[in-house]
Parts: C-alpha cells; sequence; structure tokens
C-alpha cells in the first residue's frame, strides 16, 4: 500500500468513524439539538479536520509538507465560510415547509450526505477538466469574479424564495407530493397511492440546492489547490466542511440574522481567488512569472481577515430591517 492509498483509507475510515460517532453519541433521533450540544459538534468537526490536516503533514516528506497543509487550511476555511452562506438558505426552506424542530437534525443529515455525492462528482470532473485543458482556470477565475461582483450587487429583494426556486419546481412535477403532516415519515400512503411528504422535499432541496453552492466553491477551491493530483486535499477539506456544516446550523440559527456582512466579506474573497487565477495571463504580455506567484499564506491570510473581519463587523454594524431570528420566527409560527 503506497502513501496515497494509505491516506485514502485513513480518510474513509475517519469519516465513517466520526458519523458514527456523532450520530451515535451526540445526536438522538427525534431530539432537538440543543446550544450545547451544537457547540460540542462544531468543535468535535473543526478539531477533526485540523487533526486530519496535521496527519497530511505527518505523512508528505519534505518541502511539500508545509504547503499541503495550508493549501488544506485556506481550502477547507474557504468551503467553511461558504458553508455559512448556506445556512441562510436552510433557515428559508426550514421555515417555509415548517419543519418541525425535532425532525432537523435528521432531514439536514440526508441533505448533506446527498450534498456529499454531488461534491464528489463536481471534484472529480473538474479536476479533469484542470488536468486537459490548463486554460479552463481562467474560465473559472472570470466566473468567479462575476460571482463576487454580482453578490455585492445584490439586495433583499434578491433573497432566495422556496416557492419560486428551480429545485421546487422540478420535484413538484416530477413527484407525487403531500402538504399532510408527515410525523416524522418521509412516505405516506393514500388511497393505495404513495405520498412524498415536505421532509422528502426538503432533503431533496437541500441535496439540489448545494449544486448551486458547488458551482462557486469548487472552482474558488481549485483557486487554493490547483494541481489536479492533489484530489485527496481538495475532497477531504471539501467534504469536512460539509459534515460539519449540520452541527454548525444548529450553533448559528438564532443568530444568522446577525451576519449581515458576511456576504460581503465572502464575495472580497472570490474576487481575490478569481484575480488571482488570472494573474498567470498576465504572463503572456511579458510579465515576469516570479511577479505572478502568491504564496499559498497570502490566500490563507485573506481569507482569514475578509471572512472573520465582516463576521465581527456584522456584530457591531447591523444592517437596518435586518430580518428577526429565526428562532423568533418559530415562535411566531408556533
Amino acid at each position: 500500500m503506497d502513501k496515497q492509498e494509505l491516506i485514502y483509507l485513513v480518510f474513509g475510515g475517519v469519516i465513517i468513524l466520526a458519523l458514527i460517532f456523532d450520530l451515535g453519541l451526540l445526536s438522538k433521533k427525534n431530539q432537538k439539538i440543543t446550544l450545547k450540544t451544537a457547540l460540542v459538534q462544531t468543535v468535535f468537526w473543526v478539531a477533526l479536520s485540523f487533526a486530519f490536516c496535521a496527519f497530511i503533514w505527518w505523512e508528505n516528506d519534505g518541502g511539500s509538507a508545509k504547503k499541503d497543509a495550508i493549501s488544506y487550511i485556506s481550502a477547507y476555511l474557504l468551503e467553511w465560510s461558504l458553508s455559512i452562506d448556506n445556512i441562510f438558505v436552510f433557515i428559508i426552506i426550514f421555515s417555509f415547509f415548517k419543519v418541525k424542530e425535532v425532525n432537523y437534525s435528521r432531514v439536514l443529515l440526508l441533505g448533506i450526505l446527498m450534498a456529499i455525492v454531488f461534491r464528489i462528482i463536481f471534484i472529480a470532473l473538474g479536476s479533469q477538466l484542470v488536468a486537459g485543458f490548463s486554460w479552463v482556470m481562467y474560465f473559472f477565475g472570470i466566473f468567479l469574479i462575476f460571482t463576487g461582483i454580482k453578490m455585492f450587487s445584490s439586495n433583499e429583494d434578491d433573497d432566495f424564495n422556496p416557492e419560486t426556486n428551480w429545485a421546487y419546481k422540478l420535484l413538484v412535477k416530477l413527484i407525487r407530493t403531500t402538504n399532510e403532516e408527515p410525523n416524522g415519515h418521509f412516505i405516506i400512503k393514500k388511497d393505495g397511492k404513495t405520498f412524498f411528504t415536505t421532509l422528502t422535499m426538503v432533503v431533496v432541496m437541500l441535496g439540489l440546492i448545494d449544486i448551486v453552492f458547488a458551482v462557486d466553491s469548487i472552482p474558488a477551491v481549485f483557486s487554493v489547490i490547483p494541481d489536479p493530483s492533489k484530489k485527496m486535499l481538495i475532497y477531504s477539506s471539501n467534504i469536512f466542511a460539509v459534515l460539519g456544516l449540520r452541527s454548525l446550523f444548529f450553533l448559528l440559527r438564532g443568530a444568522a440574522s446577525k451576519f449581515d456582512y458576511l456576504q460581503e466579506g465572502i464575495a472580497l474573497v472570490l474576487l481575490f481567488i478569481g484575480v488571482k487565477m488570472l494573474l498567470p495571463m498576465l504572463g503572456y504580455i511579458g510579465v515576469n512569472e516570479k511577479y505572478l506567484r502568491l504564496p499559498e499564506w497570502a490566500s490563507l491570510a485573506v481569507i482569514v481577515v475578509c471572512i472573520f473581519g465582516s463576521i465581527v463587523y456584522s456584530i457591531y454594524h447591523q444592517k437596518e430591517g435586518s430580518p428577526e431570528d429565526f428562532i423568533a420566527q418559530e415562535e411566531s409560527i408556533k
């Protein structure tokens, strides 16, 4: 067994054991997740992510060890920050379908596992494209700059609306659904016919909507780890960030509306990495290549400053007309 196979084996084993531990000890079926439990779960997933980073550093010899570790952390923090943006959409979907709190954990887990499958497919396809066509990185850079500008120019009128979303419309057309109270069930049989409940709708929507987020995040992570042979770093940083999304949802759902400027912070990151991906193009007009290469720590520094800076700024500068917290919305529904 070579070193690469060992890393893949360890990664797969860690994910399986972590899920068993998370579901078996930290979560129980049909039980509300408290803030304390969510904090423990979040610390668990973050610590596990950094422990795997330490393992990568230990396994890789020579000068590449530090470079790979920094690239992994940068990609993880980038995906983690983009995952926080996902939480806002998850909150709206849960509120729209009036999902009971006791069902949150199970629905989120199934939706996130579905999203992981899509991420693996996108990363595999992206790696093949980058390996076969180097110019694809320029396309990714232009796309990320466009996305960053669009995020800056978006306003409250552009908020996510489940009823008009493409995933919702697609599901309504393809499957037989019912608005009847699911009582924890994903399928209900009535008059000899099978109906999918709102819980099924939520699970599938979470998975499908992650495709939209993956369209942004996968090109972004290739800017941090451009070498297609480093797929393990891309897979692990992506999957660890997505798996920690469930606990992060319970930790932040009561304060999600407080992060008013997080979108601007993410937009700055996307603009930075988009420009970074386009820098090599300057080589075609005679700019010395050594001036076009940014060290790995530079990307990490920009991601940390923009994301955590926007969160801190949001805490002390809340926008006027910000929506009420999700927990308050839940209470009003009840």
